[in-house]
């Protein structure tokens, strides 16, 4: 039995204390002891709400064989994916170099002693089925191997890192021109999907950077045609099962294509941003189906996923009808909601409160003598600096309240000094270093955000910051240029930056 978990703040982690694996928490004293022991690092990254995850927990770590294998030959890490979300982010991009696609939690990255992975995969079957190796059986090839073939495997584990930070990285720039602007409604012609909404196949999520993306170019362009695909996709992914019509809030995303069959599994971030978003399509439209959707969504958060004006994280609805909430508090996830918050006050007086309560709280929690924290115990990375900056900014244009102006820019101001490198920008710098990307997985990136604050900040402050615009908006010229819609957000700045050409051409 291991008691290494004990004094966690994780609830997640806290679920694998005293169970048969020996689990540690990822820190120099645990990596030291795989290094003093020579033994490879299993690295097991999952959360609460995870449907695999659990099932992991009960068929396979619950297994006294199992268990017996991985203590006796391992240092097992184990990993709450929203607290340390910059592993998390690292260890996705291994497994997307090792497997050619992205993957969702769990997790499971096998590495030798000085953190060189060698093997990679998601849910781990407790036994073997057709042509997948069980985890009994996987943990038996894995430790043959790396007893008679450790080098072959550490040389596969150097190869894999020379992709995620190589030395010498290629950029590849072009014009950022309002050509965009057809690029943009092309792109969107061809994935939309006439007959349910959205874009794209099914999985189907909520898609809420794409919808933002056309809001922005119906605001420039005036182009309604465009702007009715946005609408029709709100109001049948409000009149679907994606969408929770009893109780309010959405699902994470639908198993099929006409929004049914979804996740039971209520993200803090997506509520947050799908009730901006119709917020947004009410302003544009005055029609209240909009606004009562958005409101039912942003009321489901307060009475369920809320303590002392803090937002948690996830809530997942179990097959049984009995819900489990995970109480955890990040920063970057609060912001989203604050936003919302201030943006829902400027049409119904009563958010209002709430977002200065909820505002004031969070700062007083988690950003501590110039320090902002991302959870209680870990400090904050560049998506917390960014959706906070920009919370704070709404908050000072909603109210008028200069301190929330001057903290934002103090943010923003370390956001550049602690992550932006010649276009670049780190998404951490503790103990493990991991460049953001500009896609907008599970919600719009740290990066475009952070562009996006720059934006709307500029005009209100002193301060010269054009130069980190620029240059990151130029690096990613390329992709921009050539799929807009695989980072909407990115594009939507680019849109921004933009704008006068654009209009111009009207």
């Amino acid at each position: 039995m291991s008691f290494n978990l004990i004094n966690e703040v994780s609830l997640y982690l806290q679920e694998y204390n005293n169970t048969l694996v020996d689990w540690h928490t990822w820190n120099k004293e645990t990596l030291k002891k795989a290094k003093r022991e020579k033994k490879p690092i299993f690295l097991s990254i999952g959360y609460s709400g995870s449907a695999l995850c659990k099932r992991m927990k009960e068929d396979s770590f619950k297994n006294k064989e199992i268990a017996s294998l991985l203590n006796k030959n391992f240092i097992s890490i184990k990993v709450d994916k929203d607290e340390r979300v910059d592993i998390d982010k690292y260890y996705k991009q291994v497994y997307k170099v090792m497997n050619g696609q992205n993957c969702s939690s769990p997790i499971s990255i096998f590495m030798s002693e000085n953190l060189e992975p060698f093997y990679s995969v998601a849910y781990i079957p407790s036994s073997t089925k057709a042509n997948v190796l069980g985890f009994k059986e996987l943990l038996e090839v894995i430790i043959d191997k790396y007893k008679n073939d450790k080098e072959t495997m550490v040389e596969k584990g150097r190869e894999v890192l020379s992709f995620i930070n190589p030395k010498n990285r290629k950029v590849e720039a072009t014009k950022l021109n309002k050509n965009i602007i057809n690029i943009i409604k092309q792109h969107i012609n061809e994935l939309f999907d006439k007959k349910n909404g959205g874009f794209g196949d099914m999985p189907k999520f909520l898609q809420i950077s794409i919808i933002d993306l056309i809001f922005e170019y119906f605001r420039l362009t005036k182009d309604k045609d465009i702007l009715e695909k946005a609408l029709f996709t709100l109001k049948e992914m409000a009149k679907r099962d994606i969408f929770d019509s009893k109780r309010g809030g959405f699902y994470r995303y639908a198993n099929s294509k006409d929004w049914s069959n979804p996740r039971r599994e209520k993200i803090g971030y997506d509520n947050a941003n799908i009730a901006s978003i119709y917020i947004k399509a009410y302003k544009i439209t005055k029609d209240n189906f909009y606004k009562n959707i958005a409101f039912k969504t942003i009321d489901f958060i307060i009475n369920n996923m809320s303590k002392d004006n803090l937002f948690y994280s996830n809530l997942l609805e179990n097959s049984d009808g009995s819900i489990f909430t995970d109480t955890k508090i990040t920063t970057s996830i609060n912001a989203m909601v604050i936003d919302t918050l201030f943006n829902a006050s400027t049409i119904e007086n009563k958010y209002y409160n709430i977002a200065i309560k909820s505002i004031d709280k969070l700062l007083e929690k988690y950003y501590i003598n110039g320090e902002l924290y991302h959870t209680e115990n870990i400090k904050a990375f560049l998506d917390d600096y960014a959706y906070l900056g920009v919370a704070l900014l709404k908050a000072y244009k909603v109210t008028n309240n200069r301190e929330y102006l001057i903290i934002s820019q103090t943010l923003l101001n370390k956001a550049i000094e602690k992550f932006y490198e010649y276009g670049r920008w780190k998404f951490s710098k503790s103990d493990i270093i991991v460049y953001d990307d500009i896609y907008d997985l599970t919600y719009p990136s740290a990066i475009s955000t952070v562009l996006y604050l720059i934006e709307k900040i500029s005009p209100l402050v002193e301060g010269e910051y054009s130069e980190f615009l620029f240059k990151t908006l130029e690096i990613n010229s390329y992709n921009l240029m050539r799929q807009p819609l695989s980072y909407p957000k990115m594009t939507k700045v680019l849109l921004l930056y933009l704008e006068n050409d654009i209009i111009s051409e009207k």
